[in-house]
């Protein structure tokens, strides 16, 4: 791949108990080079991440960006990214990257929720792709992709990935998260 190649990592962060929760978006090229950033917010607990990543993907309004990075799939206290939506809204492929082992949400998801909260949130999991394990650097991290095949999927997350197994478009995200979530806390 080439060092130019552009991804859009997506990374949350919350405060406490503050009902928000800052998205970041973090332009990286594969090179490691920081090519922009963005924010959004989403409701802890709600079910509008999905859309607030792609009005964040249009904010930027980049078509050099190729891969869209989510550093999860159940942001915000379950707000659940739908995949296939963000393929769609992005137009381009959509990798989630997870790192931790799990038997997945829905014991979690049932807890939590009841009625129509709880059938919106399994309908929404259960349509996102399968997760498969993906050795980078000799650490074991968890894959979902729409809009791309398994090997083209690896091979960005690989790129992205020059140390450790945190794509380095969804670290810096992670990183302006948390900065722009301590901001926002310091002005209420």
């Amino acid at each position: 791949m080439k060092p130019g190649v552009r991804a859009l990592g997506i990374a949350e962060s919350v405060r406490g108990d503050d009902d928000r929760s800052t998205l970041a978006g973090a332009v990286v090229r594969a090179d490691r080079v920081l090519d922009g950033l963005a924010y959004r917010p989403c409701t802890v607990g709600g079910t509008d991440a999905t859309d607030a990543v792609a009005a964040l993907v249009d904010d930027l309004g980049r078509p050099d960006v190729r891969y869209l990075l989510l550093g999860a799939i159940a942001p915000a206290w379950y707000n659940l990214f739908d995949l296939t939506r963000l393929h769609e809204a992005a137009d381009r492929p959509v990798i989630a990257v997870t790192f931790e082992a799990s038997d997945g949400l829905e014991a979690g998801l049932r807890d939590a929720f009841s009625g129509r909260e709880l059938e919106e949130r399994l309908e929404t999991y259960r349509s996102l792709p399968e997760r498969r394990e993906l050795s980078v650097n000799d650490e074991t991290v968890y894959v979902r992709h729409v809009g791309c095949d398994a090997s083209t999927a690896d091979e960005v997350v690989r790129t992205f990935t020059p140390d450790g197994g945190r794509p380095e478009p969804i670290r810096v995200a992670r990183v302006a998260a948390r900065a722009g979530a301590a901001y926002v806390g310091d002005l209420e």
